[in-house]
C-alpha cells in the first residue's frame, strides 16, 4: 500500500525569537517493511542529518535571525508491506530496551497488573494485557500531556496512543521483556487516530512484535515507522531550545492518504 503523509507544525511568539536549534526526528528509512519513494522536510535555517544511538535518522535545524512565526513541514509518500507481520529489524541489542527511564518506570501495582494477564511470556498473553490496558485506560483525545509519566497515566485511567505504550513498556520492563517505542504514522479510518502515532514493540522469539494498544492492532499492516527509542523522548518529533520568544503556541496538522 502506497501512502503520502502531509505533516506540519506552526508555532507562534508573542514576542521575537531568535538563536533557535530544533532536534527534528521525521524522516522515516528505506527497511523491508517500507519503502520510501520520496520524502522532505521544509523548515527555515541551517540544516545537518545524521543519526542517533539508536539508528534513526536525526535532522538539525538552527536559526539565527528573529522570528515569531515558524513553520515544520514534512511530506512524502511511503509504500509498506502489508503483508510484514513483524517490526522493522535493528541493529541495537535488545537489551538495551530493558533500560529504566523516568517516563517508564512502574509501580508494584503495574507489575500485579501485568502477571494478572502473563502469567508466562508469549505473544497471546501479552496481546491480552494490550487490551487490558486498553479497558483500564480508555482512549481519549487531549486528556494528557507530553509530561506525564506512564505510571502518572495508568492512575489517570486514561490516555492517548503515547500513554498507552508508556505503560505497556514499563509493564513489559517489569515483566523483564524488552520494549521499544515506536514513533510514526498510522493510516485508519477513525479520524480520531489519524495523526503522528505511537505505538510499543516486544522482542519475543527473536522478532519485534507489534503492539499498537490504542488501536488493538497487533501487525504494523498500517504503520509507517519514523522512529525507535526507549520513550517519547529519545524519538520526538521535534525538540529544541531558544532565546527569547515571550510565550509559545504550536498546533500540527497531519494527513495520511492512499494514492
Amino acid at each position: 500500500m502506497k501512502l503520502m503523509i502531509n505533516h506540519q507544525t506552526y508555532y507562534q511568539y508573542t514576542a521575537p525569537a531568535k538563536n533557535s536549534i530544533q532536534y527534528i526526528k521525521m524522516m522515516p528509512q528505506s527497511n523491508h517493511h517500507q519503502q520510501v519513494q520520496y520524502w522532505n522536510i521544509s523548515v527555515p535555517g541551517e540544516n545537518r542529518i545524521q543519526k542517533d544511538q539508536f539508528d534513526n535518522v536525526w535532522m538539525t535545524a538552527n536559526q539565527r535571525f528573529e522570528y515569531s512565526e515558524l513553520m515544520i513541514m514534512a511530506q512524502g509518500v511511503v509504500e509498506i508491506d502489508q503483508n510484514n507481520a513483524f517490526g522493522i529489524d535493528s541493529n541495537i541489542d535488545p537489551i538495551h530496551f530493558l533500560q529504566p527511564t523516568p517516563f517508564t518506570a512502574y509501580t508494584a501495582e503495574m507489575l500485579q497488573f501485568a502477571q494478572r494477564y502473563v502469567p508466562y511470556v508469549s505473544v497471546q498473553n501479552l496481546r491480552a494485557l494490550a487490551t487490558a490496558i486498553l479497558n483500564e485506560m480508555p482512549y481519549l483525545p487531549a486528556s494528557t500531556t507530553v509530561m506525564h509519566t506512564a505510571i502518572q497515566s495508568f492512575e489517570a485511567k486514561q490516555g492517548v496512543c503515547q500513554d498507552h505504550s508508556h505503560v505497556f513498556i514499563a509493564m513489559l520492563k517489569a515483566l523483564a521483556v524488552p520494549a521499544r517505542y515506536v514513533s510514526g504514522y498510522l493510516f485508519a479510518n477513525d479520524q480520531a487516530h489519524l495523526a503522528s502515532h505511537a505505538w510499543a514493540e516486544a522482542f519475543i522469539d527473536g522478532q519485534w512484535h507489534c503492539f499498537d494498544v490504542s488501536n488493538q492492532l497487533f501487525q504494523p499492516n498500517t504503520h509507517i515507522y519514523i522512529a525507535v527509542g526507549r520513550d517519547y523522548w529519545d524519538v520526538a518529533p521535534v525538540r529544541g531550545v531558544r532565546s527569547q520568544g515571550g510565550i509559545e503556541s504550536m498546533h500540527s496538522i497531519v494527513q495520511v492518504l492512499a494514492c
